[in-house]
């Protein structure tokens, strides 16, 4: 008990000398008090090769092993647009790319004589962009905390294919989409909250690109890895995802094996989840 009560006062008293550090101007200017961690291309490249053919299941497992358990469990309301069962083409493995969007204060039409278009167009450049793609590079994973009560299509038919043009390998956001059909057929791998038909001038903006965000009751740092599936999506923080990946490689590699035998001996065509 007594060192519980060291280690809580010490962790106040560290607390207040680094807020006292913190200049009052910066603050009232607005203060990040996560850092975001860049990682190279050859990086990402190599932890991504880590998560290859990886379930959420395993990863699930792996989170358990590292001491983490439920820890990047997404809400399950956020699930895939669609779903190949044939070749497993809606689950994706990537490295998180983040963006925020929240509900706009300005006005949601335009001004008296003012043409929509030319209204909407200068909503979308300066208030409601996409400044995230310039980070998009292949195997990012967008990853979008939007406004969730709101009809907003923030997410669409054009633009999703245009992140997976850049290097995206799947998106998640906390919110809707609209297009979800066009996006089926596309077979851009998209996991959503709900279907949504808006557009976001008047309804929402961007806060933020590449800082921390929720998704589902998950934090989800720009770098982390973003594993989805029929199951659902789960985020694994850089900092453990070598050691996640190795568990979890380790428990498909036994189901595999286990589950082959079961096939052989029931008779069952061999499929891509057990070779």
């Amino acid at each position: 008990m007594k060192k519980q009560l060291c280690v809580f006062l010490i962790t106040i008293a560290a607390s207040q000398v680094f807020s006292q550090e913190i200049n009052k101007a910066d603050i009232e200017k607005g203060f990040n008090f996560i850092e975001t961690k860049i990682f190279s291309e050859a990086e990402d490249a190599e932890i991504l090769k880590l998560y290859e053919g990886l379930r959420v299941a395993d990863v699930s497992d792996g989170m358990d092993m590292v001491g983490l358990p439920g820890t990047g469990l997404v809400d399950p309301a956020i699930h895939p647009d669609w779903i190949d069962l044939e070749n497993l083409s809606h689950q994706f493995r990537g490295i998180a790319v983040t963006a925020r969007y929240v509900p706009t204060q300005r006005a949601d039409r335009p001004e008296p004589g003012q043409k929509f278009q030319e209204w909407e167009g200068h909503f979308y450049n300066a208030y409601s962009h996409e400044a995230f793609t310039k980070l998009i590079k292949p195997g990012s994973a967008i990853v979008i905390d939007d406004v969730e009560d709101k009809d907003i299509g923030s997410i669409g038919s054009f633009n999703i294919l245009y992140w997976k043009k850049l290097g995206a390998v799947g998106i998640v956001t906390d919110a809707t989409s609209r297009d979800t059909d066009e996006i089926a057929i596309e077979k851009v791998p998209l996991y959503l909250r709900k279907k949504g038909r808006g557009i976001r001038p008047g309804r929402n903006e961007l806060e933020s690109v590449n800082r921390p965000v929720v998704i589902g009751g998950v934090l989800v740092c720009p770098g982390d890895i973003i594993v989805a599936d029929g199951d659902g999506v789960i985020v694994v923080p850089r900092g453990v995802a070598k050691q996640v990946a190795e568990f979890a490689r380790a428990i498909l590699d036994k189901d595999k094996s286990a589950r082959k035998d079961l096939y052989e001996s029931l008779g069952i065509p061999l499929d891509n989840t057990v070779k």
